[in-house]
């Protein structure tokens, strides 16, 4: 833990060499960030027309194209599929991709280090705690009337309140005196984790057949229940969340300098750290509450983009955006097609390719971790 703690110096100098490579590599930072963009509309597109009533990409877009009205008179079935089943998958997905990346890479700006994640802060744990618990007890805790008033929103309302209660447990904990310590915000993070782990795997004891099932389908990650109402629900706090972080791009750059030197380039620490806290909550929560538990997004997608676009987060956060979209609506297509008719867990392919990845970078990096 000692050699974690200390690698955030040896990360500081080595995002301040990025920083002063970040003028020389604007334009092509945005040259990458068109291509993104190009390629996620293109993903999207594909991804509306896989399935098992295959459709071209070109009358996808036709479909797209002429709106929902005028395809459903001409052909209901094509309007069904594109506008109810596959529109509020695919467009779930690309939220849920984008608010776990940009999570990751506002985690990583913030504690200075790229193995930073929103899950060692606690706050996916959090949430996942959340809502194990109200699988399991929380129905018979809640009224009948209560239940029923939240219905299909009940497990969202709890993966947001258990993440934004994590995050608020951790701020008190390393804010004293009006100052936030990034050190032991880490470290009460761990702990906060593997708390909730603690308290989840209880309620899992706790649980019967059913629950058991529920909760294992829901902790592998998922968009298999994707609809727009869950869309309309967690979208708008995904959107606003993600949309919020790109302002805190400039802040994070000043930070990567250490936080004396930020606040001597005009930047007000505490309310960036405050920001960047509450914003993570807020689309992670968000996120977990609608797919599960979708695990290394928030690593992976960062760490890429850094080694293409640079390390200026101006540009890192609406590109971690963008890739984030692309990674998991891609990651879902191929979950429901590579077994089907039956659906693999996202989680399992994002573990897949996560963990070999971020093994590779704890490698790579051996010698600032001292492990």
């Amino acid at each position: 833990m000692t050699g974690v703690l200390g690698s955030l110096g040896g990360n500081a100098r080595h995002g301040a060499a990025a920083r002063r490579d970040a003028g020389d590599r604007s334009p092509r930072a945005l040259v990458g960030l068109a291509v993104l963009a190009l390629v996620l509309a293109a993903t999207l597109v594909v991804s509306l027309g896989v399935g098992p009533s295959g459709m071209a990409p070109a009358r996808v877009v036709e479909v797209l194209v002429q709106g929902p009205g005028a395809v459903a008179a001409a052909d209901p079935g094509a309007s069904v599929i594109v506008w109810q089943i596959r529109m509020p998958r695919v467009l779930l997905g690309a939220l849920v991709g984008a608010s776990l990346a940009v999570a990751g890479a506002l985690m990583q700006g913030l504690f200075r280090n790229p193995l930073a994640d929103p899950g060692i802060v606690g706050v996916s744990s959090g949430s996942a705690l959340a809502v194990v618990a109200t699988i399991v007890v929380g129905e018979r805790l809640l009224s009948a009337g209560i239940a029923g008033l939240l219905g299909v929103f009940l497990i969202p309302a709890a993966a947001f309140a258990g993440g934004l209660a994590a995050t608020i447990a951790l701020y008190a904990i390393a804010t004293r005196q009006g100052r936030t310590s990034v050190a032991t915000m880490l470290l009460a993070g761990i702990a906060l984790a593997a708390l909730a782990n603690a308290l989840t795997g209880f309620f899992v004891f706790l649980s019967d057949d059913r629950q058991l099932r529920d909760i294992t389908f829901w902790s592998l990650g998922g968009l298999g229940g994707a609809s727009w109402q869950k869309l309309a629900v967690s979208g708008p706090l995904m959107l606003a969340g993600i949309l919020l972080s790109f302002l805190l791009g400039r802040g994070l750059n000043a930070l990567v300098l250490g936080e004396a030197e930020a606040f001597h380039l005009g930047v007000s620490v505490q309310r960036l750290k405050r920001w960047a806290i509450f914003l993570v909550a807020a689309v992670t929560g968000a996120a977990v509450a609608t797919s599960g538990v979708i695990g290394f997004v928030g690593i992976l997608v960062p760490h890429l983009l850094r080694l293409v676009l640079g390390a200026d987060h101006r540009f890192l956060l609406p590109g971690a955006a963008l890739l984030g979209a692309v990674l998991i609506v891609v990651a879902d297509m191929v979950a429901r097609t590579i077994a089907a008719p039956a659906e693999l867990p996202i989680g399992i392919l994002t573990a897949a390719i996560g963990a070999p990845f971020f093994l590779w970078m704890l490698l790579r990096r051996r010698s600032h971790l001292d492990l």
